[in-house]
């Protein structure tokens, strides 16, 4: 096992949870959850890849490596967002920008990979938010017309039943990335 690469991640429905395993697992390296983990737990690492989902443009654990960022920028920093929309650029370079500093913006890495949504899985808070959002999609579904390959009606259909996109391929930019290092 890599001494040298940690994953680090944050996930509620568990689909970043499976990114980060089969990242872990093509590099050889350590996994943890980023719990109440602190700069003293990653600091002895020369990469550290950091995942989250995506919540109202935030990526959930980020904070582990934006708040220690001075301490860490020395090192090779990824972070993988995970999220029910496909990937459109606009729409992933306003996470990052809404996420990173233009310092950070230009040493961390950064990649998106489709996760999916189960709302049965989300806490009680989350289930009010996403309701809440699922009301205002609905209405606006019925104002706009959609199509069944619209998002909105894919993301309305979620509700009812869990939606699932991972897919390992997602994984392979991030390990090059990783394998250019060095």
């Amino acid at each position: 096992m890599s001494q040298s690469i940690i994953v680090v991640y944050s996930s509620k429905s568990g689909f970043t949870k499976k990114y980060a395993e089969w990242i872990a697992k093509e590099l050889n390296c350590e996994v943890l959850e980023n719990k109440k983990l602190t700069l003293e737990n990653i600091k002895g690492y020369h990469t550290i890849i950091c995942g989250g989902g995506l919540y109202a443009g935030g990526i959930a654990g980020v904070n582990l490596i934006k708040k220690n960022y001075e301490a860490l920028k020395d090192k090779n920093l990824i972070v993988f967002a995970t999220g029910a929309t496909p990937p459109r650029k606009d729409d992933i370079d306003k996470v990052w920008e809404h996420n990173f500093s233009m310092e950070q913006r230009e040493h961390i890495k950064c990649f998106y990979m489709r996760g999916g949504f189960d709302y049965s899985k989300l806490n009680r808070g989350n289930k009010i938010l996403m309701s809440l959002m699922k009301k205002k999609l609905e209405k606006d579904a019925k104002e706009k017309g959609t199509s069944a390959e619209d998002d909105v009606t894919g993301m309305l259909m979620a509700f009812d039943k869990p939606a699932d996109f991972t897919d390992k391929k997602n994984i392979e930019e991030l390990i090059q990335c990783v394998r250019n290092f060095g």
